[in-house]
């Protein structure tokens, strides 16, 4: 064999290993440009979302349930939309009360999709949804407030603000329902009143006003309920005072008596002693370092004195 030959037989070696490992590579390349489609035409539905599946821009399906879902490679699309509850926070808004006043209402609302396909073909994105929201929202609550005087809304002691929140959901969940949005408001809550700037001094003086009348209030009744105790006070004293003085006379007449009695029964043993003791006890009273007596010589206090006794 001719080296011609040989070379001729490697050369048609080489090219059938060659297309071999073409082929081979063509394959592989197609295998993983199949899987990598399967794969990436997979959804995984995860808990609180919804996908929505859209086919040259017009929805087909939603799948809701947790798992894996598919869609159509190249033909389908597929985006995301929340199941669980969202915060909107609304845009402060200026609303007049029924007494005339101007105030600046904060809001947030708590909602959530209801129905996807109605949410989408009305509003699209759930930006627009929260934008129609802010819309109904600042309807309901200028609404609502219009009909309530300042003091109402902002005083804790008249303020009905509880109903008032439950009212303004109520009133925004029917607006939502009028046009079928597909979503739902679960709740509604003031979260601050403020005054335009050029209202809030003279707010405050009439504040400040009102609660020092109040303050004042509380001090005459402070002061009446002490004057009354003391009144009360004084005259139980008054009573008990009286009580226990006649107590005492009571007590005082009956030891004098019983002193008198004692006092006779003793002396009535030795009249003479008694009649002793009674001028002693005269002496006491009427005789001291600066008296003069000038007495008869016969009388008993001169005998006495004296050392003359019968």
């Amino acid at each position: 064999m001719s080296n011609e030959n040989i070379v001729d037989i490697n050369d048609r070696g080489n090219k059938d290993e060659w297309k071999k490992y073409t082929r081979g590579g063509i394959f592989i390349v197609i295998t993983l440009v199949i899987i990598g489609t399967i794969l990436s035409n997979l959804l995984i539905v995860k808990e609180g979302e919804f996908k929505v599946i859209r086919q040259f821009g017009e929805v087909v399906r939603i799948d809701s349930t947790p798992g894996l879902s598919y869609k159509i490679p190249f033909i389908q699309t597929v985006e995301t939309l929340p199941k669980y509850q969202m915060v909107y926070d609304v845009n402060e808004a200026e609303i007049n009360t029924k007494d005339k006043k101007r105030m600046i209402i904060d809001n947030y609302a708590v909602w959530k999709v209801v129905d996807p396909q109605k949410m989408i073909s009305t509003t699209r994105t759930v930006e627009s949804a929260e934008a129609k929201l802010d819309e109904f929202v600042y309807s309901a609550v200028r609404t609502e407030l219009g009909q309530l005087n300042y003091d109402q809304i902002i005083n804790d002691e008249k303020s009905s603000r509880g109903s008032l929140n439950d009212r303004i959901t109520e009133k925004v969940n029917e607006l939502l329902a009028i046009d079928n949005y597909g979503i739902e408001v679960t709740d509604i809550r003031m979260k601050r009143t403020d005054l335009p700037s050029e209202n809030e001094q003279s707010v405050f003086t009439r504040m400040i006003s009102e609660r020092e009348s109040t303050a004042q209030e509380y001090l005459s009744m402070g002061d009446a309920q002490k004057n009354r105790i003391i009144a009360q006070t004084d005259r139980e004293v008054t009573e008990l005072l009286a009580k226990a003085q006649a107590d005492a006379e009571t007590i005082r007449g009956e030891g004098e008596g019983e002193a008198a009695r004692v006092y006779n029964k003793a002396f009535s043993a030795d009249p003479e002693f008694y009649s002793l003791y009674r001028t002693l006890e005269s002496y006491k009273k009427t005789i001291n370092g600066k008296t003069v007596i000038i007495l008869p010589s016969d009388s008993p206090y001169a005998r006495m004195l004296m050392g003359y006794m019968e």
